[in-house]
């Protein structure tokens, strides 16, 4: 039996962050928004994208987020 996603939630004080991850083509989605447009820094952007890379799945995951609480730096 393979697995189809992956979930999990963090906490941190009061931010709360649920993401699955599912087989895909990249596309990262955070609170029904892309995330190039929820984070609108770019460092954000990059330790977002910083797990994909290192194990070279950018192409191969696509990301659903849903968080909330502690400001978007936080998060």
């Amino acid at each position: 039996m393979s697995v189809s996603q992956y979930y999990a939630t963090g906490k941190r004080k009061n931010a709360i962050s649920r993401v699955w991850l599912k087989p895909g083509e990249g596309k990262i989605i955070v609170n029904d928004m892309k995330a190039e447009d929820y984070f609108s820094r770019i460092t954000l952007m990059a330790t977002v994208k910083q797990p994909l890379e290192a194990v070279s799945t950018t192409d191969k995951f696509d990301i659903y987020a849903s968080v909330s609480g502690g400001g978007i730096s936080a998060q």
